[in-house]
């Protein structure tokens, strides 16, 4: 029988390494990557994966790792849900590909609705709440936003965060915040942007007092766009009110708030959406990431009455693809189900987990987030955030056969599938602190 139509045998679900690392094929496989592949590829360490299964990932070698990346919070229903896999298999055999923009089929339609009717919006009288454009990924879900923002507006200048990552296409990156060598050598960006310190009520202090009063008159803002936990920054959490004053403001001025949940949103955080937490209502939500347990889809919602541009004005051969639409149903059914509740349980237990680590070791913070977005920074012996100490203990924590990613300045952030159990959040937790040990 040939390998692709054997079964697949369960992966053992906690880390079983064989070989050193990288092992004998993963060390040739990078060899090969190194020769074509472009050197804007942020590898942090040598992981050649071969297959996955709930929150494990094995090599090439044959070494199953711990998984707490989830492909960068991507993997929401943990890698091949059964469920998921069935949902592209059967899909793909009846249709792989017929642009949305130009055509129809049910999908899309589907879950277009199912998005429209979770979107954190008010209901209209007419019981409608929401437009859905789908994308790709979440860059692109970033650029529908500020097009549409400008377009209905007819206001040209925006208000973004430091520290905020929204993509690195010309728009996304314009609005991103977050690392000089993401913005370096690519100038001019998109103008009319203007970064403000993130989470705050200083820096909305600084926002009305100073610039609304000065520099950015609020009759030409068009939006404000803000991560209502900050990703790639650092999972950062704001203080409390800022979000609602973020509303405020926007509602003042006649400004759009444009909220992303590529990272934070899609059950993450115990709720579909990150700001339902604080029970502010946005008028454009961008999401990605783990709205299709890995197949590349994106979507920008918003209020229906903003919805204004005329056919043509933006669109995507691939965008709403039947094949990511169909896994995202199925996602979005398991999320509802059993993942997002999953993910608030686990997620108690990481905090209090990587909380007792911080009392055990000085260089350790205190955690951050919620559900299953969570962070603790690093520091050196004098207090400072300490990357390169980051750095080591990602690396260490490899070698041990657990995944994990930096963020921030000196964070490591926990994403991992909202499939997880409490066996393997202890193993993880074990893993770590074994890794800070042996550099302490």
């Amino acid at each position: 029988m040939p390998e692709y139509l054997a079964p697949k045998p369960t992966l053992p679900q906690l880390p079983r390494l064989i070989t050193s690392l990288p092992g004998p094929r993963a060390r040739a496989l990078i060899d090969r990557d190194l020769a074509v592949m472009s050197p804007s590829y942020t590898r942090g360490y040598p992981l050649v994966a071969s297959r996955g299964e709930g929150c494990a990932i094995e090599d090439v070698d044959g070494n199953v790792f711990l998984d707490m990346t989830a492909g960068i919070a991507v993997t929401s229903t943990g890698h091949a849900h059964p469920q998921v896999v069935e949902a592209i298999q059967a899909q793909s055999a009846r249709l792989i590909h017929m642009s949305g923009t130009d055509f129809y089929y049910e999908p899309a339609i589907e879950l277009a609705e199912k998005l429209a009717a979770l979107a954190p919006f008010p209901q209209k009288e007419d019981g409608t709440k929401a437009r859905v454009f789908f994308t790709n990924s979440g860059a692109e879900s970033l650029e529908a936003a500020l097009k549409l923002a400008r377009y209905y507006t007819k206001r040209s200048l925006v208000v973004a965060f430091l520290g905020a990552f929204h993509g690195r296409t010309y728009g996304a990156m314009s609005l991103t915040g977050s690392k000089i060598v993401q913005r370096q050598g690519f100038g001019p960006l998109v103008p009319g942007v203007t970064h403000i310190p993130y989470g705050t009520h200083a820096s909305l202090d600084y926002l009305e007092k100073e610039l609304l009063a000065t520099i950015l008159p609020p009759q030409e803002v068009a939006a404000i766009f803000v991560e209502p936990i900050q990703g790639e920054g650092g999972y950062k959490v704001p203080e409390d009110g800022f979000l609602e004053r973020v509303r405020q403001i926007c509602n003042r001025h006649g400004i759009l708030m444009v909220v992303d949940e590529v990272q934070s949103g899609m059950g993450r955080t115990g709720k579909l959406f990150a700001i339902e937490h604080w029970g502010v209502m946005p008028d454009i939500v961008t999401v990605a990431k783990g709205i299709a347990s890995g197949l590349p889809l994106g979507a920008m919602l918003a209020r229906s009455e903003l919805m204004t541009w005329p056919p043509g004005s933006h669109a995507t051969t691939f965008g709403g693809n039947p094949v990511a639409c169909a896994a995202a149903n199925v996602t979005l059914r398991l999320l509802e189900t059993e993942l997002m509740a999953n993910a608030t349980k686990m997620g108690e237990l990481l905090f209090s987990g990587l909380t007792q680590l911080a009392h055990k070791f000085d260089r350790v913070s205190l955690p951050r987030g919620q559900g299953l977005m969570v962070a603790i920074d690093l520091y050196d012996a004098q207090g400072n955030l300490d990357r390169d100490f980051r750095d080591l203990i990602v690396d260490r924590a490899f070698y041990r056969g657990l995944l994990l990613l930096g963020c921030g300045k000196a964070a490591i952030r926990f994403c991992p599938a909202l499939v997880i159990d409490s066996q393997q959040i202890q193993v993880a937790l074990d893993i770590l602190s074994e890794s800070i040990s042996s550099l302490t």
